[in-house]
């Protein structure tokens, strides 16, 4: 036989250097072309979420590195990190900072809270439980714009309120008339907030309680142990995973909060955080350079807390599937 061609087993001839028809990995394979096709569809998606979030982002991290004035474009020089350590030393940014913290972690505690009674309360059987969970869920499906707006006119109002009408109602003529905003914008924020993500933990919470092994709990019914030790012993770990995801995912959106802070106060009163921060920065005094820093802070911030959200859902997926 010549050279250019040789016999392989079975009988069959094969020339040096073909490949087999169909062998994954190689260039034209129907499993890569049908790999391709399955994918194709997700291209366009891919791309308007780089075009619309990424190629911003990078963006504003090259702007956080310039003194970059809106009114006096032609001024602009590159600072390095100027910026970033303007935001970390600068009082009144550092405050803002400072209070970012303070509303993200008092709300979601507070939210965790009032969403795990809810869901205790929920998972017990009773009429009308479908349109009671219903109700409870819509302050969770409002705009966040809407909901701040009712919390400042319809409840916080000084002169028509609901909850200045309550005091009136309950203690006539001399009761005292608060002005709420005013004497505790923090906690005026705050409860608003409260109000609108306890739904959001409910139903996480909620979730975690109806995944509960019913045999396990009946068990210990039977061994004599009273609710509290029930819900100390089993509920309680059980629901550890599920405590943990509320509190990364509400930090993450909390953290970002600006709706109820613009809305409330307009950042006034110690209660501007630091994406209202952001906002003055860019719109008021048009420091771009400086703004963009505080954003790109806000974004990190995000971002790690949004690393550890990933790792405990991963956790909850692994002990799901080891069932």
């Amino acid at each position: 036989m010549t050279a250019t061609a040789s016999t392989t087993t079975a009988g069959h001839t094969r020339v040096p250097g073909a490949r087999k028809a169909g062998t994954p990995g190689t260039p034209g394979t129907p499993g890569r072309l049908r790999a391709w096709a399955t994918r194709a569809p997700l291209l366009p998606a891919l791309i308007f979420m780089i075009a619309v979030t990424q190629l911003p982002f990078v963006a504003t991290l090259v702007i956080s590195f310039f003194d970059w004035n809106a009114l006096y474009p032609d001024a602009r020089s590159f600072t390095g990190f100027a910026n970033y350590s303007e935001v970390l030393t600068d009082p009144d940014l550092r405050k803002s900072v400072l209070t970012t913290i303070l509303l993200t972690a008092s709300v979601v505690l507070a939210s965790l809270v009032a969403g795990l009674a809810l869901a205790l309360l929920l998972n017990r059987r009773f009429r009308g439980r479908g349109l009671v969970r219903t109700l409870l869920i819509a302050p969770f499906l409002l705009v966040p714009v809407a909901a701040a707006l009712l919390w400042k006119h319809v409840l916080y109002n000084p002169e028509y309120g609901l909850f200045n009408g309550l005091l009136h109602w309950v203690g006539g003529d001399s009761a005292a008339q608060p002005d709420w905003v005013s004497n505790t914008p923090l906690l005026a924020i705050e409860a608003s907030l409260v109000w609108q993500w306890t739904p959001f933990m409910m139903l996480i919470l909620l979730a975690g309680l109806q995944s509960r092994d019913p045999e396990l709990i009946e068990a210990a019914r039977m061994d004599g142990a009273s609710n509290w030790q029930v819900f100390r012993h089993l509920t309680l770990p059980h629901l550890r995973r599920y405590l943990e995801l509320g509190a990364l995912l509400g930090s993450i959106y909390i953290v970002q909060n600006f709706d109820a802070v613009f809305t409330i106060t307009s950042g006034g009163l110690g209660t501007a955080n630091l994406p209202y921060t952001v906002y003055q920065s860019f719109y008021q005094a048009h420091e771009n350079g400086l703004a963009s820093a505080a954003g790109v802070l806000v974004v990190i911030g995000s971002i790690i807390i949004a690393t550890f959200a990933l790792r405990v859902v991963s956790s909850l997926f692994r002990e799901e599937g080891s069932r």
